[in-house]
């Protein structure tokens, strides 16, 4: 699936960007604070609870929110500024992050404060993901699109490798509220990046229809595309049966291996090293030819790793086996990211980017809802492998059909190629899905 497109054959060619260059160094100082944020949250409810059940609740409260609203965000991203969007969604989440600092801090924190910011987290997230998606272009253009969403890749998991291995050190040694102190203050990076940046006015798209019309276009976008519906039933899947082994892990660490909260972190920690390292090998592309093969290879990885991983014996074994599925999950993510991106036209890039923060996010809180069901009856162990299985079949399935898919691809890259390298030119201009192309030639 895909073409080759022009590019520099640099691994850090993005960087070459201004504006990309203070995006990047702003979210990883955030990102960092986030994920030590996921690592202390996920042991706090655990020490209150003990409940598997509630650990699933969590997550789902977390991200649920994005499943139903991301749409909506992603409508937001095409009709509005995303730059300026992307300040009030920061500042949003750092509120959040204080405010569960100040609680837990003070030692009135609950699983219900928790239950209920968790959500508010999840509703900003449903405007921030598609929309910081879609704003990529406006800072590095088409030449340089694939390698930015790889270097993002890069980024959230160097990240996810330093926050939870200082979260579980800091949450062992001062307790979880100063992880959480700490995520807000880190949002601080990313605000003052965003207010330097100089990024010139999109002219506004034509609204000629109304937002549910707009809204609506969208999902037929997507519908009416082969490979990016094929795409995203499979981010769905893998979102939604093998992905709530994270929520679990609290249960690994400490029930299974009875390795407390440093425990906890150097598995968060080696599954994020395995997506660093996944991460690395895509920015290292220099187009999109063959990454089709690498998401259906990437998802039987993923699924025969997270099944070995369920039946590791020793804590050892287990932390290496997270190493090759979270490499290869960033490698199905981000892949995807990169072919759906790759296909679609400006004028649409918020709301299909929407759609695939819905399979990609949204799925994941039904996931770890039914994950924390079943990890009573089934355990921990009989959870992730039950989904790893699944995933596997849904990978094959996959596989098999990626030849007749890839033709309908290679025309919408082509023709996205051939619409120029100014998003903001394009962004006022219609598009013309494969079906309406078949349907003009008599096919």
């Amino acid at each position: 699936m895909g073409v080759d497109t022009p590019a520099r054959p640099h691994v850090l060619r993005a960087l070459r960007h201004r504006n990309y260059r203070l995006f990047f160094g702003g979210q990883l100082v955030s990102l960092i604070g986030t994920w030590m944020q996921s690592v202390a949250q996920s042991w706090l409810v655990f020490r209150l609870t003990h409940s598997p059940v509630l650990l699933g609740l969590v997550g789902f409260a977390s991200q649920f929110p994005v499943f139903v609203l991301a749409p909506l965000g992603g409508l937001v991203a095409d009709r509005h500024r995303r730059h300026r969007l992307l300040v009030l969604t920061q500042s949003a989440s750092m509120v959040l992050a204080f405010a569960l600092a100040a609680l837990t801090l003070t030692g009135r924190v609950r699983e219900g404060h928790v239950f209920v910011l968790a959500a508010l987290v999840g509703v900003v997230n449903a405007f921030d993901v598609p929309i910081r998606q879609a704003f990529v272009v406006e800072m590095v253009g088409r030449e340089d699109l694939v390698n930015a969403i790889a270097l993002n890749s890069s980024m959230v998991n160097g990240a996810r490798v330093v926050g939870p291995a200082v979260a579980g050190v800091l949450v062992a040694a001062l307790g979880e509220g100063w992880c959480f102190f700490a995520n807000g203050i880190s949002y601080l990076a990313v605000i003052a990046a965003l207010m330097m940046m100089e990024v010139p006015r999109r002219p506004p798209p034509a609204r000629e229809s109304s937002a549910l019309a707009h809204l609506a276009e969208g999902f037929r976008f997507v519908a009416r595309t082969p490979p990016i519906r094929a795409l995203l039933v499979l981010l769905g899947i893998v979102s939604f049966t093998g992905m709530p082994y994270a929520v679990l892990m609290p249960i690994f660490a400490d029930d299974v291996y009875h390795a407390g909260a440093r425990g906890l972190g150097l598995l968060m920690g080696a599954s994020g090293v395995g997506a660093l390292m996944g991460s690395i090998a895509l920015a290292r592309r220099t187009g999109v030819t063959g990454l089709g093969r690498w998401v259906a290879a990437a998802g039987v990885s993923f699924a025969v790793s997270l099944i070995l991983f369920a039946l590791a014996p020793g804590f050892a074994l287990a932390v290496a086996l997270l190493v090759p599925v979270g490499a290869s999950m960033i490698v199905q993510m981000a892949a995807s990211n990169t072919l759906i991106q790759s296909m679609v036209p400006d004028a649409l890039r918020g709301r299909v980017m929407g759609v695939y923060s819905m399979m990609f996010l949204g799925m994941a809180p039904l996931g770890a809802l039914l994950a924390g069901a079943l990890a009573g009856p089934l355990g921990a162990r009989g959870t992730v492998a039950a989904g790893g299985a699944i995933c596997l079949l849904a990978s094959a399935v996959f596989a098999r059909c990626l030849p007749s898919l890839r033709p309908h691809a290679r025309r919408l890259i082509l023709a996205q190629q051939a619409a120029g390298g100014d998003p903001a030119e394009e962004a006022t201009g219609t598009y013309v899905s494969v079906e309406d192309e078949e349907a003009a030639e008599g096919r």
